[in-house]
């Protein structure tokens, strides 16, 4: 659509006129110059076809001549962006999304052409080409800017005009103040499904209609949803259409798998190069019975493991079934600890681990159930948390470099850290303390923890072989020399006994601040109360508060 003239006729030279005519000029002889004429018009690209009787019709579709002349003036300079040019397929419609026309900088040239038609006479040969008569070509202007339609159109949903949300929308389109007052809430139908209307009762071309709702439009009536969804403004925002090139994963093989409840084979695509994970079995407190064997995909590895290495984690678990990660790493040199921690599977082909529980996170030999045996108590591990020391997650790049740096710390300063696990009273090593009853050779606690008076006869999710009260003075007892350390200060026993000593009263130890610990399955080995001890103590608490505020009269 190009008949638009945009801004005011300027006089030019007389137009120019070429006669085209095959044997008129010689070949070689360059085409005349031409000077180009100083009118500007707009071009319009038009996504549809435009005849000379709906040229109207268009126009109004883009918006009316103001709309375009204001899209086409705006398209420059900090108004770029408020240079849209809609075109609107069903004018009048609120609900019907359109299609967005962005105006570009183009150096076209409008020509006019005008063909002298001439009558072959009888007997006289016509042109090969098919050229019979003369063209003339003149320039009448140039075209600095174009409008062009190359976004997609966004996907269109008619709701049912009908409705009064659709009436209160038209209202306030037209600012129809009665419109807007007649509005009211229809009651809720909860009929959400309605019989869609026959597809062969509608005006609808059938080529837009697939073979198999052509052949079963008259059988069974179709069911749509009644759920009174309007449409938001915009359903799309991709505009341009992209190629995905999708294509399956060429690792991905397909194999037939049989269900277990129903005995049917199905199909499924694996993917070969999955990552397996070689991690330990991990198991809650409360599962029946212990891994006997490693996982499948462990055991598949048992092959390509070091059998230097694999005798000797085998050995170590012989002699002590329960091992922490500190604990089995100190007992290997660097190199191999190393080997340990990139196989991966050395220690899931000798042991599983607790997720939760007196247990938790220790490597445990597999076959071996600490709950059945009260021996295991001396393996049970206490956590505490130092609130000073943050946690935080390393980038791979400074962990590797930290341990290249202790690695070498320990090859040339001379210096053996293969005691960071145990805590004797008088060093400390590490910032957070986690121990293993076993590996605490401090005389005060190796004390308390071998007192066999202390024990349970069945194994305790929170304390495991140990009483509540007895647990808490070894954690008492432990908290405060381990955290006397860090500040510089061994803590002698008169202080470690007078913590001991219970409140006024009651069989309780004084109590420390210390933050608390909501429950939860991890946290039950670290102090915090079972469920139902919990909310009991929170309803103790609440009544205290109430008797303080509000005394008997």
């Amino acid at each position: 659509m190009e008949n638009t003239e945009a801004g005011p006729s300027r006089p030019f030279a007389e137009p120019s006129t070429t006669y085209v005519n095959a044997d008129s000029r010689p070949p070689s002889e360059p085409a005349p110059e031409r000077p180009l004429p100083n009118n500007h018009y707009y071009s319009v690209e038009y996504p549809g076809y435009v005849r000379t009787a709906s040229v109207p019709t268009a126009v109004e579709r883009l918006g009316g001549p103001n709309a375009i002349d204001s899209a086409f003036r705006r398209a420059s300079g900090r108004d770029k962006v408020e240079s849209l040019l809609e075109l609107r397929l069903r004018p009048g419609n609120p609900y019907a999304h359109p299609v967005p026309g962005e105006i570009v900088p183009t150096s076209n040239i409008v020509l006019k052409v005008v063909k002298r038609k001439r009558k072959i006479k009888e007997g006289e040969a016509g042109p090969i080409d098919g050229a019979v008569g003369e063209y003339t070509v003149e320039a009448v202007g140039v075209i600095p800017k174009t409008a062009r339609f190359r976004s997609m159109a966004d996907f269109q949903y008619q709701p049912d005009m009908s409705d009064p949300l659709a009436h209160l929308r038209k209202a306030m389109d037209t600012m129809d103040v009665d419109g807007i007052l007649r509005y009211h809430i229809p009651p809720e139908d909860e009929n959400y499904t309605v019989t869609e209307a026959d597809p062969s009762a509608m005006d609808i071309d059938p080529q837009l209609l697939g073979e198999g709702e052509a052949a079963t439009s008259g059988t069974d009536p179709k069911i749509r949803s009644n759920l009174r969804l309007f449409p938001p403004p915009l359903f799309s925002r991709q505009c341009v259409p992209q190629n995905y090139n999708y294509k399956a994963n060429t690792a991905s093989i397909q194999t037939i798998v049989v269900d277990e409840d129903t005995g049917e084979e199905k199909k499924r695509l694996i993917n070969r190069t999955r990552w397996k994970g070689f991690g330990p079995i991990a198991i809650s407190y409360d599962h029946k019975g212990v891994p006997d064997k490693p996982s499948q995909t462990v055991e598949e590895q048992r092959g390509q493991a070091d059998k230097k290495i694999l005798t000797k984690l085998e050995k170590l678990f012989d002699e002590r079934p329960v091992w922490t990660r500190a604990a089995i790493f100190n007992q290997f040199t660097p190199m191999e600890m190393r080997d340990i921690i990139n196989s991966k599977y050395l220690l899931p082909l000798v042991s599983y681990v607790f997720e939760d529980g007196p247990w938790r996170d220790t490597y445990v030999r597999l076959g071996y159930d600490p709950r059945q045996d009260p021996e295991a108590r001396f393996y049970q591990r206490l956590y505490f948390r130092n609130i000073n020391h943050p946690i935080s997650r390393p980038s791979v790049v400074s962990r590797r470099q930290e341990q290249r740096n202790e690695f070498a710390q320990t090859r040339f300063s001379g210096v053996d850290d293969r005691r960071s696990h145990i805590f004797d009273g008088t060093t400390v090593t590490s910032e957070t303390a986690a121990f293993q009853l076993c590996d605490i050779t401090d005389p005060m606690l190796k004390e308390m923890i071998e007192d066999e008076d202390a024990l349970r006869e069945t194994c305790n999710e929170r304390d495991g072989w140990y009483t509540t009260h007895a647990l808490e003075r070894i954690k008492t007892v432990l908290r405060h020399k381990f955290f006397s350390l860090l500040l510089g200060h061994v803590a002698t026993r008169e202080e470690c006994e007078r913590l001991l000593v219970p409140e006024e009263g009651t069989e309780k130890l004084p109590q420390r601040h210390r933050h608390r610990l909501k429950f939860g399955k991890h946290n039950m080995a670290k102090g915090a109360l079972p469920p139902e001890d919990a909310a009991a103590h929170r309803l103790m608490t609440t009544l205290e508060q109430q008797r303080k505020t509000f005394p008997p009269r």
